[in-house]
This record gives structure tokens, C-alpha cells and sequence, in this order.
């Protein structure tokens, strides 16, 4: 299986020769605690975020992608945390992802069953920092420590 998904990343790379464009959201809710959803496809916690659709911006794409995996919704684009382009980043294929804060409300419940298995808040204090999925714990890091990156 891990070679036909090599594969087809290869297959990809040559006939976009570009890398995907997407999001990762650090959605924060008015109690101040950071939502975060579990994945199916590797059961790990991440940030919500997906990447940007044909005709589509950033904001949008933000607005629908948390909406999509959360049921939140944005009350308010924070600060843009960084952009992570590293070839390594993504294990699935070559993403440029751009990070924003979002200040969300609303009611948590997973919509997209396909991708999402479970969606939940966290206080900062009790993220399951260092087993989150791809690189969104180096995301939130640096979100913590105020930064923004170019990576």
C-alpha cells in the first residue's frame, strides 16, 4: 500500500510540478481553550485546516474548513501565524501551508465523518503537545511562543 501512495505522489508531482496549497486553523474559543479534531485516517489529534479549493481564498477557505470539520464558526481572523512549506511537512503530499488564528464560536460537532472523528477543546495547558499529526505541533509552538514564521 505505502508504495501504490508513493506512486501516485510521484505521479502528481510530475503532472502539477507545484505544491498543494492549504490551511491550518488554531481556532481559539471565548473560554480561551484551542479546539482541536482527531483524524481518521491516522488517529491522531491535529489542527483543523484542508487545503484551498479552486477559486477559493484564504478566508474562505478558513471560514469553510473549520466549519466542515468543527461545526464552528469564524467569529474573527486573528493573526497569521506562519507559512510551512518543507517538502517533509505533510506525509501525504507537498503542501505550502498557511497558519492563522481564528477567534470561533458556535457549536463543536463534527461534520466530516470521512476525515474527522472526533472534535474537541483543549485548555493550553493540556494540548497533547508532541503526538499531534504532521508538523502542527511546531504550528502551535510557535503560535505559543508569538510568533510568525517563514518555514
Amino acid at each position: 500500500m505505502r508504495w501504490l501512495w508513493h506512486v501516485f505522489k510521484t505521479v502528481l508531482g510530475l503532472l502539477f510540478r507545484h505544491p498543494v496549497a492549504g490551511t491550518s486553523i488554531i481556532p481559539i474559543l471565548p473560554s480561551g481553550e484551542v479546539v482541536l479534531i482527531r483524524r481518521r485516517d491516522n488517529g491522531r489529534w491535529s489542527l483543523p485546516g484542508g487545503m484551498v479549493d479552486w477559486g477559493e481564498d484564504i478566508t474562505t477557505t478558513v471560514a469553510r474548513e473549520l466549519r466542515e470539520e468543527t461545526g464552528l464558526e469564524v467569529q474573527q481572523i486573528g493573526r497569521l501565524v506562519g507559512i510551512y512549506s518543507s517538502p517533509e511537512r505533510d506525509p501525504r503530499l507537498h503542501s505550502i501551508c498557511i497558519v492563522v488564528e481564528v477567534a470561533a464560536q458556535g457549536r463543536m460537532q463534527v461534520q466530516d465523518r470521512l476525515e474527522v472523528m472526533e472534535v474537541r477543546a483543549f485548555p493550553p495547558s493540556l494540548l497533547p503537545l508532541g503526538e499531534l499529526s504532521h508538523d502542527h505541533d511546531r504550528q502551535l509552538q510557535d503560535y505559543f511562543s508569538g510568533l510568525t514564521v517563514l518555514a
